[in-house]
């Protein structure tokens, strides 16, 4: 029978290496912005994720800072399905971010030597289009089928 996670499981689960899927509120009539990101979140702290790789400039970014709030889902697709949802605040953005804020999250996604090339690499990108975002988790969703 499927239901809610308790504070603690859904801290944890979100603190899980998933990937995200950031939902941020679009302009003009447009539907919201969503799409998938790399994370990092410890239970009970901030969220942060990053964007703007390969010296592109990424849509999200005006869009998170004009809304000043995000969505963000995480999920288990397969038996027994689970899933966190949070409406976060922004609290802080960083441009660039420092190497060490990215392998908070990067070091969940790849090998050590390839997290450390990672975030090197677009920490020192000089089109200057990394930006790592924090938010400030304020409401929250969940469900469980365990």
């Amino acid at each position: 029978m499927p239901g809610r996670l308790s504070r603690t499981e859904r801290q944890q689960f979100l603190a899980e290496a998933h990937v995200g899927i950031l939902s941020v509120a679009a302009v003009n009539g447009q539907p919201p912005l969503t799409t998938p990101v790399w994370y990092h979140y410890a239970p009970g702290g901030n969220l942060t994720f990053f964007t703007g790789t390969q010296g592109r400039p990424a849509q999200k970014v005006p869009l998170l800072e004009k809304a000043g709030q995000f969505s963000f889902c995480v999920q288990r697709p397969e038996y027994p399905y689970k899933y966190v949802t949070v409406e976060c605040a922004v609290v802080n953005t960083e441009r660039p971010p420092t190497v060490e804020a990215v392998l908070a999250i990067t070091r969940r996604y790849l090998p050590p030597d390839a997290a450390l090339g990672f975030a090197e690499a677009e920490v020192a990108n000089p089109a200057r289009t990394f930006v790592l975002f924090t938010g400030r988790p304020e409401h929250w969703n969940s469900m469980s089928f365990e």
